[in-house]
Parts: C-alpha cells; sequence; structure tokens
C-alpha cells in the first residue's frame, strides 16, 4: 500500500464510480454459493410441482445479492482505501441492505420446501434450536448488530482491516451475518421466533431496529478523533477533501441509507401481517362454513310463516279472509 499511495486514482464521479470494478474473490464465491444453492432449491420445489414467488427470487437475487457484489467489487471497493466514506457506504450496506433482500426472498422456508423430509426436519429443528434461539432472539440480535458497528468503528477493528486483507474480508463477512441475524427471523415465513413475536410484537421491533440503526451514523459524524486517522491522512489524495469533512460525509450517508432501508423492512413487515389475518379470516370462515352446514341440514327446511289474518281470530281477520276468496 506504500506503493499504491504514490499514485493516486482520480477524482470520483458518477461515472467512475459506475464504470470502476475490482474483482473480490471471496465475495465472488460466497455469491455463487448462495445464488447456486437459492437456485437448486426454485428448481427443486417446481419440480415436484410447487411454485416460488418470482417476486421472492428477484428480490434475493438483485436486492441480495445485487447489493454484495456492488458492496465489495463496485467503485465502491475501489476508493474505500483512499476516502473512507465508500468504506461507510460498504459497510452499512452489507450489514443492513443485502440482508433485508436476502430475506425477502426467505430462503428458509424455500429449504425446508426444497429438502426431503428428513432434511426440512432438521433445518426446522436448527431453526428452534438453544444456539439459534438465542443469537436471533429480537433484542439480542439487535444489540449484536449495534455492537458489530460500533466495534468497527470505535475500536481498531477497522483500522487494522484496512492493512490486512484477509481481516477486511472477515468484517464484510462478520457484518452480513450480524444483520442476517435479525432481517432472516422476522421476514421468514417459518416459525424462527418466539410465539410472542406476533406482527404487531414484529413491527414495533422494526421500528425500533430503525431507530437503533441511526445511532452508528451519528456516532460516525460525532466522533471527535478521526476513524482510521492514521490511514487516511496518510493515503488522502490531493484532490480529496479535508478528511474530517470525509467522514461527516461517510457518517451522513450512514444514517442516510440505515432510514431508507427501515422503511421497506417496516412495510415488508405490514404487508406479511396483513397477508396473515386475511389468511387466518379465511380459515375461520371456512370453519364456520364446515359447521353450520349439518346444523342446516338437520334442522330440515325451514317452515313458511302465514299471513297474520290467515292464523289470528277475529273481526278483523274474519274480514280480510272474506275479502281475499271475495277477490
Amino acid at each position: 500500500m506504500s506503493e499504491l499511495s504514490a499514485v493516486y486514482l482520480p477524482e470520483p464521479t458518477v461515472g467512475r464510480l459506475l464504470g470502476s470494478w475490482q474483482p473480490d474473490v471471496p465475495a465472488l464465491l460466497l455469491v455463487a454459493a448462495l445464488g447456486g444453492l437459492y437456485g437448486w432449491g426454485v428448481v427443486r420445489v417446481r419440480r415436484r410441482g410447487g411454485s416460488w414467488p418470482p417476486a421472492r427470487l428477484a428480490a434475493f437475487v438483485l436486492l441480495g445479492l445485487g447489493t454484495i457484489v456492488v458492496a465489495t467489487m463496485s467503485g465502491l471497493a475501489v476508493y474505500d482505501h483512499e476516502l473512507f466514506w465508500p468504506a461507510a457506504v460498504q459497510n452499512v450496506a452489507l450489514d443492513l441492505l443485502a440482508p433485508l433482500g436476502l430475506a425477502l426472498g426467505d430462503p428458509l422456508r424455500l429449504a425446508v420446501e426444497a429438502l426431503p423430509e428428513g432434511g426440512a426436519g432438521r433445518v426446522r429443528r436448527a431453526l428452534t434450536g438453544r444456539p439459534v434461539r438465542l443469537l436471533t432472539f429480537p433484542l439480542v440480535s439487535t444489540v449484536l448488530v449495534l455492537a458489530t458497528e460500533l466495534a468497527v468503528y470505535c475500536t481498531p477493528y477497522f483500522a487494522t482491516a484496512l492493512r490486512v486483507g484477509w481481516l477486511h474480508e472477515l468484517m464484510y463477512l462478520h457484518l452480513l451475518a450480524a444483520g442476517c441475524l435479525f432481517v432472516l427471523p422476522v421476514l421468514t415465513r417459518e416459525q424462527a421466533l418466539p410465539a410472542w413475536c406476533t406482527h404487531p410484537v414484529r413491527a414495533a421491533l422494526v421500528f425500533l431496529d430503525g431507530i437503533v440503526d441511526a445511532l452508528p451514523g451519528l456516532v460516525v459524524m460525532t466522533h471527535g478523533t478521526l476513524i482510521a486517522g492514521a490511514w487516511y491522512l496518510h493515503h488522502a489524495p490531493p484532490w480529496s477533501s479535508d478528511v474530517h469533512h470525509d467522514q461527516q460525509l461517510g457518517g451522513g450517508a450512514m444514517l442516510g441509507i440505515s432510514e431508507l432501508v427501515a422503511l421497506p423492512f417496516l412495510l415488508a413487515v405490514l404487508a406479511q401481517w396483513v397477508r396473515a389475518e386475511r389468511a387466518r379470516t379465511a380459515v375461520l370462515d371456512r370453519r364456520l362454513d364446515g359447521e353450520l352446514a349439518p346444523a342446516a341440514v338437520a334442522q330440515g327446511p325451514a317452515e313458511l310463516v302465514r299471513p297474520w289474518w290467515e292464523t289470528e281470530e277475529g273481526e278483523v281477520a274474519e274480514r280480510v279472509r272474506r275479502q281475499g276468496r271475495g277477490d
């Protein structure tokens, strides 16, 4: 990196950020593995005569895997060793945006539907096992996401990762895994959360998580000292703005992205809530229909109600009857 520091990249523009790419072998292997397993699951389900929504496939591939590719191989990765804000956007995209895309694809339900009965049972047992339940418990997973972000920026973790390649890749995986621990259980159709985590509770947890996710951005923006300051001061190109300003841009990007991700996340939970209520209403209607039909058959045809003048005695009723016979 000391040799590269003397040869600076050109100032980033929108065109350069969109057109600059570099390969990241570990990230490519991860994307290929996740995409291959998901595609195998979709094919397996369809061969069994089932169906898998194209919207879920698109969310997994485009938003989930696509975000991983952009974060680790696009212009953000090209400039992340010279400017802080591209690195900040990378990290928050891997921690929040990519897990949302993967979760919208519901890979847990896909695994259950694609695997044989024994494999599906093992997946469900793993989801309800104590280690997974502990890590995905809503408050625990929220704290893990927050702790991961703060550890990256408030400890030597990030500065060391800029110098050590394998640790940088491990940091990518760490951020992605921490985000998935919270998002996947909330959005999956499998029962991966405690019974008390109903859809209203999930919506409240997502709202709280949106507030918590904003904290790292605020911390970065208001941090009194430079984050990985020695690295960025040494590698700052001549065309870059003040390093403090660069850090503030990164914190603002983190804050903005976290709030933008919170909205579709909350909308996805609300949409699940609506679908669950409709399904429950349909089940109740079918149950009521099934209970009322035998009762109606047992009672037989309803007896016709005769007019009052045919059943009552009296002068008025007699006149009406005579008038009806005369007509």
